[in-house]
């Protein structure tokens, strides 16, 4: 996109070193922002998670006034793009220990929206299930580590563009997320998400979603689900940071879904919430 830049512990360049550990052993965190008229949607949100995130790696050694200034710098004169944020360990030396006290790698860089699918509000979109299966790792699971060959090997397993998504299990048959999305369920008046205690990524939109549903009385589960609680549940969606939420109206081998009154009013609900600024961030 015309201006986009990247950029390497505040320094435009579009390189780093070999030795680096996200090179060398995806040994790093990464958020992807929507910027919007200039800021960072949700920022503190998804600072939060990168914050929760290197303390469970042990990252310590990370300026953080420094990057949250760096964020505001390259993204003020962009009105619709995508930040991509990467906090590695930095470069140290061969083998799997880390350096104490090695500086961490600071990664930005901006490119377009995706484009995605118009009126998908009224419409709807079309999901499959995954034959790649999720590890249970507690050590990882809530924060967005570098290390997404699951989500990878998942996502290669259809190409036809009428799939928008693919639902991924853990071991042990258990709902957990999509590819690039987390998913909810509406049974009555009230929700049902997936806990993600064992495996998963825990979404910067679904903890908006988490407190616009506590804000409007509506009742909320997190616990673990299976496929028999996608096929009896009235509505389904996906959502994340960039797509915001889509309501999903056919899944292969589980069936067909209404758009229901829930989901057609919870995009407009967490755009009303006033949340932007929170950083309520819920890690399972």
């Amino acid at each position: 996109m015309t201006g986009a830049g990247v950029w390497v512990n505040g320094v435009a360049q579009a390189h780093i070193a070999v030795a680096d550990r996200a090179v060398q052993y995806g040994d790093g965190l990464f958020e992807t922002i929507r910027v919007q008229q200039g800021r960072a949607v949700h920022l503190p949100r998804h600072l939060a998670r990168l914050r929760a995130g290197c303390r469970r790696l042990g990252i310590l050694a990370v300026p953080w006034d420094t990057l949250q200034r760096e964020i505001a710098d390259l993204v003020a004169q962009h009105d619709a793009a995508v930040l991509k944020v990467i906090v590695s360990r930095g470069s140290g030396a061969r083998g799997y220990r880390a350096e104490p006290g090695q500086p961490a790698t600071r990664i930005l860089s901006l490119s377009s929206l995706p484009q995605r699918p118009a009126g998908v509000i009224d419409t709807g979109v079309r999901v499959m299930i995954c034959n790649t299966r999720l590890a249970h790792q507690p050590a990882l699971a809530g924060i967005k580590h570098l290390n997404r060959l699951e989500q990878i090997v998942a996502r290669a397993e259809w190409d036809d563009p009428g799939i928008s998504e693919g639902l991924m299990l853990d071991c042990d048959g258990r709902v957990v997320e999509g590819t690039m999305s987390n998913v909810f369920l509406v049974r009555g008046k009230g929700l049902l998400t997936p806990d993600l205690s064992q495996c998963g990524v825990a979404g910067v939109m679904r903890s908006v979603i988490l407190d616009c549903a506590a804000q409007q009385g509506m009742p909320c589960e997190i616990r673990a689900l299976t496929l028999d609680d996608v096929r009896t549940a009235d509505e389904v969606f996906v959502c994340n940071s960039l797509i915001g939420i889509w309501p999903v109206t056919l899944i292969d081998g589980i069936g067909k879904f209404d758009i229901g009154e829930t989901v057609r009013a919870l995009p407009g609900l967490c755009a009303l919430a006033g949340n932007s600024e929170q950083s309520n961030w819920y890690s399972s």
